[in-house]
Protein backbone atom coordinates (compact mmCIF):
# COMPACT_ATOMS: atom_id res chain seq x y z
CA UNK A 1 0.00 0.00 0.00
CA UNK A 2 1.22 3.44 -0.62
CA UNK A 3 2.37 5.46 2.11
CA UNK A 4 -0.57 7.95 1.54
CA UNK A 5 -3.19 5.58 1.75
CA UNK A 6 -4.65 6.88 4.96
CA UNK A 7 -7.68 7.51 4.00
CA UNK A 8 -8.55 4.83 1.36
CA UNK A 9 -10.00 1.54 1.86
CA UNK A 10 -8.44 -0.12 -0.89
CA UNK A 11 -5.25 -0.34 -3.24
CA UNK A 12 -5.24 1.54 -6.46
CA UNK A 13 -6.05 -0.51 -9.41
CA UNK A 14 -3.19 -2.49 -11.02
CA UNK A 15 -4.16 -0.68 -14.08
CA UNK A 16 -4.50 2.92 -12.86
CA UNK A 17 -1.12 2.31 -10.60
CA UNK A 18 0.46 1.64 -13.90
CA UNK A 19 -0.85 5.16 -15.90
CA UNK A 20 -0.19 6.81 -12.37
CA UNK A 21 3.46 5.98 -11.82
CA UNK A 22 6.12 8.25 -12.85
CA UNK A 23 9.14 6.10 -11.41
CA UNK A 24 9.88 5.00 -15.05
CA UNK A 25 11.11 8.19 -16.15
CA UNK A 26 11.94 10.41 -12.96
CA UNK A 27 13.77 7.91 -11.44
CA UNK A 28 17.06 9.55 -13.30
CA UNK A 29 16.73 12.24 -10.63
CA UNK A 30 17.63 9.80 -7.67
CA UNK A 31 20.49 11.84 -6.71
CA UNK A 32 18.64 14.96 -6.34
CA UNK A 33 16.09 13.53 -4.16
CA UNK A 34 18.04 12.68 -1.73
CA UNK A 35 20.38 15.49 -1.70
CA UNK A 36 17.24 17.30 -1.12
CA UNK A 37 16.24 15.01 1.07
CA UNK A 38 19.84 15.80 3.08
CA UNK A 39 19.11 19.20 3.23
CA UNK A 40 15.71 18.97 4.38
CA UNK A 41 16.29 16.74 7.06
CA UNK A 42 19.66 18.71 8.18
CA UNK A 43 17.18 22.28 8.37
CA UNK A 44 14.86 20.15 10.30
CA UNK A 45 17.49 19.31 12.61
CA UNK A 46 18.69 22.69 12.94
CA UNK A 47 15.01 24.06 13.55
CA UNK A 48 14.59 21.71 16.19
CA UNK A 49 12.06 19.64 14.52
CA UNK A 50 13.92 16.38 14.78
CA UNK A 51 16.82 15.30 17.17
CA UNK A 52 20.76 15.25 15.34
CA UNK A 53 20.65 11.56 16.10
CA UNK A 54 17.25 10.87 13.98
CA UNK A 55 19.37 13.58 11.55
CA UNK A 56 22.33 11.10 11.43
CA UNK A 57 20.08 7.92 10.94
CA UNK A 58 18.19 9.56 8.37
CA UNK A 59 21.32 11.29 6.31
CA UNK A 60 23.39 7.94 6.65
CA UNK A 61 20.41 5.36 5.52
CA UNK A 62 19.60 8.15 2.62
CA UNK A 63 23.35 7.71 1.33
CA UNK A 64 22.83 4.24 1.83
CA UNK A 65 20.55 3.94 -0.39
CA UNK A 66 22.36 6.47 -2.95
CA UNK A 67 25.12 4.09 -2.79
CA UNK A 68 22.55 1.11 -3.47
CA UNK A 69 20.82 2.79 -6.59
CA UNK A 70 24.52 3.35 -7.87
CA UNK A 71 25.30 -0.11 -8.05
CA UNK A 72 21.97 -0.83 -9.00
CA UNK A 73 20.88 -2.89 -6.16
CA UNK A 74 17.83 -1.45 -6.22
CA UNK A 75 15.44 -1.19 -9.06
CA UNK A 76 12.54 0.66 -8.83
CA UNK A 77 9.43 -0.30 -10.25
CA UNK A 78 5.30 0.93 -10.63
CA UNK A 79 4.57 0.10 -7.04
CA UNK A 80 6.85 2.63 -6.01
CA UNK A 81 4.90 5.00 -8.00
CA UNK A 82 7.66 8.08 -8.24
CA UNK A 83 10.87 8.46 -6.92
CA UNK A 84 10.63 10.50 -3.74
CA UNK A 85 7.93 7.65 -2.55
CA UNK A 86 10.11 5.04 -3.41
CA UNK A 87 13.29 6.52 -1.85
CA UNK A 88 11.28 7.28 1.20
CA UNK A 89 9.57 3.73 1.33
CA UNK A 90 12.79 2.18 1.30
CA UNK A 91 14.27 4.52 3.81
CA UNK A 92 11.43 3.44 6.22
CA UNK A 93 12.15 -0.19 5.50
CA UNK A 94 15.87 0.52 5.91
CA UNK A 95 15.90 2.48 9.41
CA UNK A 96 12.43 2.36 11.01
CA UNK A 97 10.04 4.73 12.43
CA UNK A 98 12.29 7.45 12.58
CA UNK A 99 12.10 7.35 8.54
CA UNK A 100 8.77 8.66 8.80
CA UNK A 101 10.36 12.21 10.45
CA UNK A 102 12.06 12.95 6.77
CA UNK A 103 8.71 14.02 5.37
CA UNK A 104 7.44 16.67 8.25
CA UNK A 105 7.17 20.42 6.87
CA UNK A 106 7.49 19.08 3.00
CA UNK A 107 5.41 17.77 0.60
CA UNK A 108 5.56 16.06 -2.60
CA UNK A 109 4.77 19.41 -4.90
CA UNK A 110 7.21 21.21 -3.64
CA UNK A 111 9.94 17.93 -3.24
CA UNK A 112 9.43 17.49 -6.98
CA UNK A 113 10.23 21.00 -7.89
CA UNK A 114 13.58 21.24 -5.87
CA UNK A 115 14.78 17.75 -7.42
CA UNK A 116 14.09 19.26 -10.94
CA UNK A 117 15.73 22.53 -10.06
CA UNK A 118 19.14 20.83 -8.80
CA UNK A 119 18.82 18.60 -12.07
CA UNK A 120 18.07 21.28 -14.56
CA UNK A 121 20.59 23.45 -12.90
CA UNK A 122 23.02 20.56 -13.62
CA UNK A 123 22.34 19.83 -16.84
CA UNK A 124 22.02 23.33 -18.11
CA UNK A 125 25.97 24.01 -17.01
CA UNK A 126 26.71 20.77 -18.66
CA UNK A 127 24.84 22.58 -21.94
CA UNK A 128 26.24 25.63 -21.89
CA UNK A 129 29.52 23.74 -21.84
CA UNK A 130 28.40 22.03 -24.85
CA UNK A 131 27.47 25.49 -26.45
CA UNK A 132 31.25 26.50 -25.74
CA UNK A 133 32.93 23.55 -26.94
CA UNK A 134 31.12 24.23 -30.30
CA UNK A 135 32.31 28.22 -30.26
CA UNK A 136 35.90 26.98 -30.23
CA UNK A 137 35.61 24.94 -33.09
CA UNK A 138 33.43 27.59 -34.94
CA UNK A 139 36.46 30.15 -33.41
CA UNK A 140 39.22 27.80 -35.08
CA UNK A 141 37.30 27.29 -38.22
CA UNK A 142 36.33 31.07 -38.71
CA UNK A 143 40.18 32.22 -38.30
CA UNK A 144 41.59 29.60 -41.15
CA UNK A 145 38.80 30.51 -43.35
CA UNK A 146 39.04 34.33 -42.96
CA UNK A 147 39.98 35.26 -46.11
CA UNK A 148 38.51 32.06 -48.44
CA UNK A 149 35.79 33.86 -49.77
CA UNK A 150 32.40 32.43 -50.68
CA UNK A 151 29.04 32.98 -51.82
CA UNK A 152 26.51 35.04 -50.10
CA UNK A 153 22.74 33.94 -50.31
CA UNK A 154 19.32 36.13 -50.14
CA UNK A 155 16.40 33.91 -51.20
CA UNK A 156 18.75 31.14 -51.82
CA UNK A 157 20.30 33.50 -54.80
CA UNK A 158 23.40 34.62 -55.36
CA UNK A 159 23.55 38.05 -53.35
CA UNK A 160 27.05 39.03 -52.39
CA UNK A 161 30.33 37.57 -52.07
CA UNK A 162 31.49 37.15 -48.35
CA UNK A 163 34.41 35.22 -46.45
CA UNK A 164 33.72 31.90 -44.71
CA UNK A 165 34.91 33.24 -41.86
CA UNK A 166 32.45 36.13 -41.85
CA UNK A 167 29.57 32.80 -41.99
CA UNK A 168 31.33 30.90 -38.91
CA UNK A 169 31.37 34.22 -37.21
CA UNK A 170 27.59 34.96 -37.90
CA UNK A 171 27.32 31.25 -36.26
CA UNK A 172 29.07 32.45 -33.49
CA UNK A 173 27.01 34.72 -32.44
CA UNK A 174 23.76 32.77 -32.53
CA UNK A 175 25.07 30.06 -30.17
CA UNK A 176 26.65 32.82 -28.11
CA UNK A 177 22.91 34.38 -27.39
CA UNK A 178 22.15 30.66 -26.99
CA UNK A 179 24.41 30.47 -24.16
CA UNK A 180 24.03 33.45 -22.78
CA UNK A 181 20.06 33.02 -22.88
CA UNK A 182 20.99 29.80 -20.51
CA UNK A 183 22.68 31.82 -18.51
CA UNK A 184 19.75 34.06 -17.65
CA UNK A 185 17.42 30.87 -17.45
CA UNK A 186 19.60 29.95 -15.50
CA UNK A 187 19.87 32.96 -13.14
CA UNK A 188 15.85 33.46 -12.80
CA UNK A 189 15.60 29.43 -11.31
CA UNK A 190 18.18 30.01 -8.37
CA UNK A 191 15.59 30.00 -6.43
CA UNK A 192 14.64 27.14 -4.02
CA UNK A 193 11.05 26.02 -3.34
CA UNK A 194 11.59 23.05 -0.76
CA UNK A 195 9.80 23.79 2.54
CA UNK A 196 6.82 25.50 0.22
CA UNK A 197 4.80 22.09 1.09
CA UNK A 198 1.35 21.68 -0.81
CA UNK A 199 0.78 25.41 -1.56
CA UNK A 200 0.37 27.40 1.52
CA UNK A 201 3.44 26.75 3.97
CA UNK A 202 3.58 24.96 7.04
CA UNK A 203 3.02 25.33 10.61
CA UNK A 204 6.54 24.26 11.60
CA UNK A 205 9.40 26.78 12.19
CA UNK A 206 10.95 25.71 9.49
CA UNK A 207 14.61 27.59 7.84
CA UNK A 208 13.79 27.80 4.01
CA UNK A 209 16.73 30.37 3.50
CA UNK A 210 18.89 27.51 5.53
CA UNK A 211 17.96 24.74 3.08
CA UNK A 212 18.23 26.69 0.01
CA UNK A 213 21.71 27.72 1.46
CA UNK A 214 22.33 24.05 1.62
CA UNK A 215 21.63 23.45 -1.76
CA UNK A 216 23.22 25.55 -3.56
CA UNK A 217 20.26 28.01 -4.40
CA UNK A 218 20.42 32.09 -4.48
CA UNK A 219 17.55 32.38 -1.71
CA UNK A 220 14.09 30.39 -1.02
CA UNK A 221 11.45 31.17 -3.58
CA UNK A 222 9.04 33.95 -2.11
CA UNK A 223 5.61 32.64 -2.74
CA UNK A 224 4.33 29.00 -1.61
CA UNK A 225 1.53 28.82 -3.97
CA UNK A 226 4.14 29.91 -6.72
CA UNK A 227 6.64 27.62 -5.81
CA UNK A 228 4.65 24.56 -6.74
CA UNK A 229 2.28 25.30 -9.21
CA UNK A 230 4.31 27.19 -12.01
CA UNK A 231 7.22 25.77 -14.66
CA UNK A 232 7.59 28.78 -16.43
CA UNK A 233 11.72 28.08 -15.78
CA UNK A 234 10.89 24.92 -17.40
CA UNK A 235 9.08 26.73 -20.50
CA UNK A 236 12.15 28.99 -20.40
CA UNK A 237 14.49 26.46 -20.92
CA UNK A 238 12.53 24.42 -23.18
CA UNK A 239 12.49 27.99 -25.41
CA UNK A 240 16.02 28.23 -25.19
CA UNK A 241 16.42 24.73 -26.26
CA UNK A 242 13.86 25.22 -29.11
CA UNK A 243 15.63 28.56 -30.56
CA UNK A 244 19.29 26.75 -30.54
CA UNK A 245 18.26 23.84 -31.78
CA UNK A 246 16.39 25.85 -34.60
CA UNK A 247 20.10 27.44 -34.84
CA UNK A 248 21.75 23.74 -35.15
CA UNK A 249 18.75 23.01 -38.04
CA UNK A 250 19.38 26.12 -39.87
CA UNK A 251 23.38 25.30 -40.41
CA UNK A 252 22.70 21.45 -40.70
CA UNK A 253 20.13 22.57 -43.55
CA UNK A 254 23.20 24.75 -45.49
CA UNK A 255 25.57 21.39 -45.16
CA UNK A 256 22.76 19.09 -46.52
CA UNK A 257 22.75 22.03 -50.10
CA UNK A 258 26.40 22.55 -49.92
CA UNK A 259 27.04 18.42 -49.63
CA UNK A 260 24.93 18.31 -53.05
CA UNK A 261 26.55 17.45 -56.17
CA UNK A 262 24.82 20.51 -57.40
CA UNK A 263 26.91 22.99 -54.50
CA UNK A 264 29.67 19.94 -53.91
CA UNK A 265 31.36 22.99 -51.39
CA UNK A 266 32.01 20.32 -48.69
CA UNK A 267 33.51 17.40 -47.83
CA UNK A 268 32.09 15.67 -45.09
CA UNK A 269 34.30 13.59 -43.00
CA UNK A 270 32.83 9.87 -44.15
CA UNK A 271 32.55 9.36 -40.33
CA UNK A 272 29.26 11.67 -40.33
CA UNK A 273 27.57 10.42 -43.71
CA UNK A 274 26.25 6.82 -44.43
CA UNK A 275 25.90 4.88 -47.79
CA UNK A 276 22.77 3.53 -49.51
CA UNK A 277 21.42 0.31 -49.25
CA UNK A 278 20.93 0.18 -53.29
CA UNK A 279 22.87 3.20 -54.31
CA UNK A 280 26.49 2.05 -54.21
CA UNK A 281 27.57 5.85 -55.29
CA UNK A 282 25.82 7.45 -52.57
CA UNK A 283 27.29 9.45 -49.36
CA UNK A 284 24.76 10.73 -47.51
CA UNK A 285 24.96 13.42 -45.45
CA UNK A 286 22.84 11.60 -42.70
CA UNK A 287 23.85 13.74 -39.51
CA UNK A 288 22.91 16.83 -40.79
CA UNK A 289 19.05 15.90 -41.98
CA UNK A 290 18.91 14.13 -38.55
CA UNK A 291 19.79 17.09 -36.77
CA UNK A 292 16.94 19.41 -39.01
CA UNK A 293 14.61 16.73 -37.78
CA UNK A 294 15.27 16.71 -34.34
CA UNK A 295 14.81 20.09 -33.88
CA UNK A 296 10.93 19.61 -34.64
CA UNK A 297 11.45 17.21 -31.49
CA UNK A 298 12.53 19.58 -29.15
CA UNK A 299 9.76 22.24 -30.59
CA UNK A 300 7.14 19.47 -29.28
CA UNK A 301 8.31 19.62 -26.30
CA UNK A 302 7.87 23.25 -25.88
CA UNK A 303 4.76 23.01 -27.51
CA UNK A 304 3.99 20.60 -25.18
CA UNK A 305 4.34 21.40 -21.99
CA UNK A 306 2.55 24.75 -23.15
CA UNK A 307 -0.70 23.06 -23.65
CA UNK A 308 -0.14 21.18 -20.08
CA UNK A 309 0.08 24.49 -18.60
CA UNK A 310 -2.20 26.84 -20.34
CA UNK A 311 -5.49 25.47 -18.91
CA UNK A 312 -4.22 24.61 -15.12
CA UNK A 313 -5.70 26.09 -11.93
CA UNK A 314 -3.89 27.32 -9.08
CA UNK A 315 -1.65 25.16 -7.05
CA UNK A 316 -0.64 22.38 -8.17
CA UNK A 317 -2.58 19.32 -9.99
CA UNK A 318 -1.48 15.94 -11.70
CA UNK A 319 -1.13 17.02 -15.04
CA UNK A 320 1.94 18.77 -14.07
CA UNK A 321 3.30 15.11 -13.97
CA UNK A 322 3.57 15.68 -17.62
CA UNK A 323 6.49 18.32 -17.01
CA UNK A 324 9.35 15.95 -17.09
CA UNK A 325 9.40 13.63 -19.40
CA UNK A 326 9.43 16.39 -22.37
CA UNK A 327 11.96 18.11 -20.33
CA UNK A 328 14.20 15.03 -19.82
CA UNK A 329 13.69 14.66 -24.16
CA UNK A 330 14.88 18.37 -24.86
CA UNK A 331 17.98 18.23 -22.90
CA UNK A 332 19.36 14.71 -23.82
CA UNK A 333 18.27 15.65 -27.48
CA UNK A 334 19.72 19.30 -27.65
CA UNK A 335 23.24 17.89 -25.79
CA UNK A 336 23.64 15.05 -28.23
CA UNK A 337 22.82 17.19 -31.04
CA UNK A 338 25.41 19.73 -30.36
CA UNK A 339 27.85 17.40 -29.53
CA UNK A 340 27.25 15.59 -33.49
CA UNK A 341 27.18 18.71 -34.98
CA UNK A 342 30.77 20.32 -33.40
CA UNK A 343 32.41 17.05 -33.86
CA UNK A 344 31.22 17.20 -37.72
CA UNK A 345 31.76 20.57 -37.93
CA UNK A 346 35.52 20.11 -36.57
CA UNK A 347 35.63 17.50 -39.58
CA UNK A 348 34.67 19.42 -42.30
CA UNK A 349 36.43 21.33 -45.15
CA UNK A 350 35.33 23.54 -47.73
CA UNK A 351 36.06 22.63 -51.38
CA UNK A 352 36.97 26.35 -52.19
CA UNK A 353 38.23 25.58 -55.52
CA UNK A 354 34.61 24.27 -56.12
CA UNK A 355 33.30 27.58 -54.46
CA UNK A 356 35.98 29.95 -56.39
CA UNK A 357 33.83 28.76 -59.96
CA UNK A 358 30.53 29.55 -58.36
CA UNK A 359 31.75 33.25 -57.75
CA UNK A 360 31.81 34.32 -61.10
CA UNK A 361 28.05 34.00 -61.39
CA UNK A 362 25.03 35.75 -60.45
CA UNK A 363 26.65 39.35 -60.48
CA UNK A 364 27.94 39.10 -56.54
CA UNK A 365 29.54 42.50 -56.71
CA UNK A 366 26.66 44.01 -58.69
CA UNK A 367 25.92 45.89 -54.92
CA UNK A 368 29.33 46.81 -54.70
CA UNK A 369 29.68 48.64 -58.34
CA UNK A 370 26.29 50.75 -57.48
CA UNK A 371 28.07 51.93 -54.05
CA UNK A 372 31.16 53.01 -55.72
CA UNK A 373 29.23 54.37 -58.41
CA UNK A 374 27.21 56.36 -55.38
CA UNK A 375 30.21 57.06 -53.43
CA UNK A 376 31.52 58.94 -56.87
CA UNK A 377 28.61 61.20 -56.96
CA UNK A 378 25.77 59.73 -58.41
CA UNK A 379 22.74 59.22 -55.89
CA UNK A 380 22.19 55.60 -55.09
CA UNK A 381 18.88 55.19 -56.35
CA UNK A 382 20.00 56.38 -59.71
CA UNK A 383 23.63 54.13 -59.37
CA UNK A 384 21.42 50.94 -58.65
CA UNK A 385 19.21 51.57 -61.87
CA UNK A 386 22.34 51.92 -63.88
CA UNK A 387 23.82 48.72 -62.38
CA UNK A 388 20.47 46.39 -62.80
CA UNK A 389 21.03 47.85 -66.72
CA UNK A 390 24.57 46.57 -66.67
CA UNK A 391 23.29 43.27 -65.48
CA UNK A 392 20.69 43.29 -68.06
CA UNK A 393 23.50 44.11 -71.02
CA UNK A 394 25.89 41.25 -69.18
CA UNK A 395 23.07 38.80 -69.27
CA UNK A 396 22.21 39.37 -72.90
CA UNK A 397 26.09 39.19 -73.77
CA UNK A 398 26.98 36.41 -71.11
CA UNK A 399 29.33 38.23 -69.68
CA UNK A 400 29.97 39.20 -66.15
CA UNK A 401 29.95 43.43 -65.34
CA UNK A 402 34.22 43.22 -65.09
CA UNK A 403 33.87 42.56 -68.40
CA UNK A 404 31.39 45.17 -70.25
CA UNK A 405 34.01 47.51 -72.63
CA UNK A 406 34.08 51.63 -72.81
CA UNK A 407 31.41 51.33 -75.83
CA UNK A 408 29.12 49.08 -73.61
CA UNK A 409 29.72 51.06 -70.28
CA UNK A 410 28.87 54.52 -72.46
CA UNK A 411 25.80 53.33 -73.92
CA UNK A 412 24.49 52.64 -70.75
CA UNK A 413 25.24 56.03 -69.45
CA UNK A 414 27.94 58.51 -70.92
CA UNK A 415 29.08 59.03 -67.02
CA UNK A 416 30.26 55.45 -67.01
CA UNK A 417 33.87 54.46 -68.57
CA UNK A 418 36.42 51.47 -67.22
CA UNK A 419 38.21 54.46 -64.95
CA UNK A 420 34.92 55.14 -63.42
CA UNK A 421 34.05 51.41 -62.18
CA UNK A 422 37.38 50.70 -61.27
CA UNK A 423 38.40 47.22 -59.36
CA UNK A 424 35.18 45.51 -59.02
CA UNK A 425 36.66 42.45 -58.79
CA UNK A 426 35.17 39.38 -56.00
CA UNK A 427 38.59 39.69 -53.77
CA UNK A 428 38.62 43.79 -54.14
CA UNK A 429 34.58 44.14 -53.35
CA UNK A 430 34.78 41.58 -49.97
CA UNK A 431 38.30 43.54 -48.81
CA UNK A 432 36.32 46.96 -49.12
CA UNK A 433 33.75 45.24 -46.80
CA UNK A 434 35.19 46.76 -43.93
CA UNK A 435 32.62 48.46 -42.02
CA UNK A 436 31.91 47.44 -38.33
CA UNK A 437 30.69 43.76 -38.33
CA UNK A 438 31.13 43.68 -42.11
CA UNK A 439 33.33 41.04 -44.46
CA UNK A 440 36.80 42.14 -45.01
CA UNK A 441 39.20 39.87 -43.65
CA UNK A 442 40.69 42.65 -41.19
CA UNK A 443 36.86 43.04 -39.92
CA UNK A 444 36.61 39.17 -39.36
CA UNK A 445 39.92 39.33 -37.57
CA UNK A 446 38.73 41.76 -35.26
CA UNK A 447 35.08 40.08 -34.76
CA UNK A 448 37.18 37.00 -33.79
CA UNK A 449 39.46 38.75 -31.69
CA UNK A 450 35.69 39.90 -29.60
CA UNK A 451 34.52 36.56 -29.86
CA UNK A 452 38.09 35.00 -28.19
CA UNK A 453 38.01 37.31 -25.86
CA UNK A 454 34.38 36.85 -24.81
CA UNK A 455 34.63 32.77 -24.73
CA UNK A 456 37.81 33.09 -22.49
CA UNK A 457 36.04 35.00 -19.84
CA UNK A 458 32.76 32.73 -20.16
CA UNK A 459 34.92 29.47 -19.95
CA UNK A 460 36.67 30.85 -16.74
CA UNK A 461 33.48 31.67 -15.31
CA UNK A 462 32.13 28.40 -15.70
CA UNK A 463 34.87 26.47 -14.20
CA UNK A 464 34.57 28.85 -11.43
CA UNK A 465 30.94 28.36 -10.71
Amino acid sequence: MALWNGRFEKDMDELVKAFNASVGFDQRMFEEDIDGSIAHVTMLAKCGIVTPDERDAIVAGLENIRQRIRSGEIQFTVEDEDIHMGIEARLIADIGDVGKKLHTARSRNDQCQVDARLYLRREIRAIRQELLALEEVILRKAEAYAEEITVGYTHIQHAQPITVGFLFMAYFQMFRRDAERLADCLERMDYCPLGACALAGTTFPTDRAYTAELLGFAAPTENAMDSVSDRDYMLEFLSDAAISMMHLSRWAEEFAWWNSTEFGFLAIDDGFCTGSSIMPQKKNPDMAELLRGKCGRVYGDLMGLLTVMKGAPMAYNKDFQEDKEGLFDAIDTWKACLRIFTKMLENTTFRTERIAEQLQRGFLNATDVAEHLAGQGIPFREAHNLVGRMVKACEARGCGIEDLNEVELAAIDPRLSRAVLGDVSIPACVAARRSFGGTAPDEVRRQLAVGRAWLDVTEQESHEK
